[in-house]
């Protein structure tokens, strides 16, 4: 037990020095900084265009809807697109444009809104604002890995990428309503424009990576070229029940929070009496909401049952969606915005976890990718429904009906799951995943991640003499000891004879630089008795390596992606 713990803290010890390291890594650094001096000005437009569409519309609800949904509509119709863009120009560029163009959108709303500009023209800017927004999410994702110098930095760059950009996400909404408050509402969109002229400045210095050959064409089937792949459909068929659940739960989840998005404005300046600056205070609370639920996800994910945690979180959003229908104070409001958004945050983690542990990977990212455009088109609905009900029946019938959308889609989604919500991966993964978790690799990743991704890979009985990996084969897998030890050995010149590098043993991982660097492998690996081995495909690897780079789970980045998206 000493030497774990020993073990233990010098891995943390280890992690320290690398976030440490990052400093003196002076282009991802300045990136860092650059995007997260956007991402506070990111959240002061947010706020503004609510209330100036708000305003102009004579406190029209129903307008706000509207323009709520219009703002989440170029998510559905251009993010496969910005992806392909994203993987074959150049990103920094993608980047840089992109910036540029939403720095002079920003510029032209500031202008309209000091002069009383109409209506029609501060919407369409905010959507081509929006459409420019849908490149940033796929290109920063890919962008970001190419500044670490080594694998040992791409977690703790992620880490440091997804901590700045979250506390932009508690930070940037209050300051958007004291600066409201205090000097009107076309120095946010000011202020936003010069912070995507400070991230341009910042990557006009930034290096462009060379791009990588694509990989060639003619790939064979699964089973060597003799039969054909079954659709995706049949591989789902047998998960369609719980699939649907989790549709259902995240259809009512993103409906209720696409026009709670909007109606944030309503709340502040009619129903709270808090003024512009309330909009920016409720904001402040969803994110505040957000990091308590994220934390506490972390206790239940590893749970052998996931359905009673969808139930709670569920419940926690309905709850605190219902009581800001009845409450007329900011102080209970802001507390009622962060329980739901916890709840929210709960009710994400758990869903996306149960999806990965019953849904083949072969067809995962399909299905995931209809689940997505089914909560997007949700959240467009809600954006345009619920302010024009707000309009027509008051705000606390709607907010209540909300909550009752939410724990009617939980019950049914809780049906329609059944056992399959209950499947859990083996108590020795998890604990594999819980060691895994203090990784250098793995900084910034969260535990559910990692235990949901172990537990879709391949346990492997590994006889003494077996040669995992060879010395310039492919990179195909990354592999955990479970059990056994095994020995590296080296190739250092053509002919050469082979230099023993060292042993591994259980809680040692290897595989992950041909994965992370795309080349051959380094050195060969081979059984030096029997022994066994999780092995996790180079897809599977790399998706959660990289997830810690994500802006926030797909609600909140919606609820983001409608501003502006990132910078």
């Amino acid at each position: 037990m000493r030497a774990l713990a020993a073990s233990f803290t010098l891995a943390h010890v280890t992690i320290l020095r690398i976030f440490r390291g990052l400093l003196s890594n002076r282009p991802l650094m300045r990136l860092l900084g650059g995007e997260f001096v956007s991402s506070i000005g990111d959240w002061l437009y947010l706020v503004a265009l609510l209330i100036v569409v708000y305003e102009a519309s004579n406190s029209d609800p129903v307008l706000l809807g509207v323009v709520g949904a219009a703002r989440v509509l170029p998510y559905v119709l251009l993010s496969i697109p910005a992806g392909i863009v994203a993987d074959r120009f150049d990103r920094r560029l993608i980047l840089l444009v992109t910036d540029v163009a939403r720095g002079v959108i920003m510029l032209a709303l500031a202008w309209l809104v000091a002069v009383n500009g109409p209506l029609w023209a501060i919407v369409a800017l905010a959507v081509l604002a929006t459409c420019f927004s849908c490149f940033f999410g796929p290109t920063i994702g890919s962008y970001l890995p190419s500044l670490v110098r080594d694998e040992r930095e791409l977690g703790p760059a992620n880490s440091a990428w997804s901590t700045l950009d979250n506390l932009a996400f508690v930070i940037g909404p209050a300051i958007g309503g004291l600066l409201i408050a205090f000097s009107g509402l076309e120095m946010a969109f000011v202020l936003n424009a010069i912070s995507f002229a400070a991230v341009a400045v910042v990557l006009w210095g930034l290096p462009s990576p060379p791009r990588k050959a694509e990989p060639a064409s003619g790939a064979e089937t699964a089973d060597g070229g003799a039969g054909r792949r079954p659709g995706w459909l049949a591989v789902v068929r047998p998960h369609a029940r719980p699939l649907a659940g989790l549709a259902v739960i995240d259809v009512a989840a993103g409906f209720v929070f696409g026009g709670l998005g909007v109606l944030t404005v309503v709340l502040a300046v009619g129903q709270l009496g808090a003024g512009e600056e309330g909009t920016g205070y409720l904001n402040a609370a969803i994110g505040v909401g957000g990091v308590i639920g994220a934390l506490g996800s972390g206790a239940f994910v590893v749970r052998p049952g996931l359905r009673v945690p969808l139930v709670v979180g569920s419940v926690l959003l309905a709850v605190g969606v219902g009581f800001l229908g009845l409450t007329h104070s900011l102080a209970p409001a802001l507390v009622a915005m962060a329980v739901a958004e916890a709840g929210s945050l709960l009710t994400e983690v758990v869903s996306t976890t149960i999806f990965q542990r019953i849904i083949p990977d072969a067809v995962r990212g399909r299905a995931l990718g209809t689940i997505y455009t089914l909560t997007t088109l949700s959240y467009a609905a809600g954006s345009l429904v619920l302010p024009i009900a707000a309009d027509a029946f008051g705000m606390e019938p709607v907010l209540i009906a909300c909550a009752a959308i939410v724990l009617v889609g939980v019950g049914l989604a809780a049906l329609l799951i059944g056992a399959e919500g209950d499947r859990a991966p083996a108590a020795e993964v998890v604990g594999a995943a819980a060691r895994a978790a203090a990784l250098p690799v793995f900084a910034g990743v969260a535990g559910s991640s990692i235990v949901a991704a172990f537990a879709r890979a391949t346990e492997i009985d590994v006889p003494a003499g077996t040669v995992v990996i060879r010395q310039g084969d492919p990179a195909d897998r990354f592999y955990v000891i479970l059990a056994g030890s095994f020995l590296v050995d080296q190739v250092a010149a053509a002919g050469g004879a082979p230099v023993r590098l060292r042993a591994m043993g259980p809680d040692e991982v290897f595989g992950e630089i041909g994965l992370l660097t795309g080349a051959p492998r380094t050195a060969t690996v081979t059984a030096d008795g029997g022994g066994r081995l999780l092995a996790l495909d180079a897809a599977d690897f790399l998706q959660l390596v990289s997830a810690g780079a994500e802006v926030g789970p797909r609600l909140l980045a919606l609820h983001r992606g409608g501003a502006s998206g990132g910078s």
